[in-house]
């Protein structure tokens, strides 16, 4: 680039004051972070959310994955705050406490526990075996999704009854 420079008849210097010489055409201004950080706050409040619930309408193919993300963050929380509890008071926590609490409670309230009990985990398990077929492969067509999806309902429905009457 500079032998050719050169033959134009251009030297160093007039190429680098044509660099110096640029000039910014957009002012900036310099914001302390806060004010920066509420500018963004303010623009991100303008954009839409995605996907666009409004204009969605609810389908068999992502309503069980925000269920199944749901019910294991739930029977993972019950499991851990247990255990946590058993550490903190073993005394209080341990299984003979806990089977007088519960053979103490109305049979309404011991069916509708085990019933708020028995749904995600039923739920959970069974739609874990569902994604554990779509790794191998099976049932990933549109109609296999929906079918395994039907399936799921239909066995959560059963394997609650079926928990709870236990």
């Amino acid at each position: 680039m500079l032998s050719t420079t050169r033959a134009l008849g251009l030297g160093r210097r007039s190429i680098l004051s044509a660099r110096t010489t640029a000039r910014r055409t957009v002012q900036t201004q310099s914001l302390p972070p806060s004010k920066a950080t509420e500018i963004l706050n303010q623009q991100r409040l303008l954009r839409p959310s995605s996907p666009h619930f409004t204009i969605y309408q609810p389908q068999l193919t992502w309503i069980p994955s925000i269920v199944n993300r749901a019910t294991g963050g739930a029977l993972s929380a019950l499991l851990y705050g247990f255990s946590l509890a058993y550490l903190v008071a073993p005394g209080t926590f341990d299984s003979v406490h806990v089977v007088e609490f519960v053979a103490g409670l109305p049979d309404a309230v011991k069916y509708a526990g085990k019933a708020l009990l028995a749904a995600p985990f039923a739920f959970h398990g069974l739609n874990g075996i569902r994604h554990l077929l779509w790794d191998m492969g099976k049932f990933m067509s549109i109609k296999g999704v929906y079918q395994t999806g039907y399936t799921v309902i239909a066995g959560t429905a059963v394997g609650t009854v079926v928990l709870v009457l236990l």
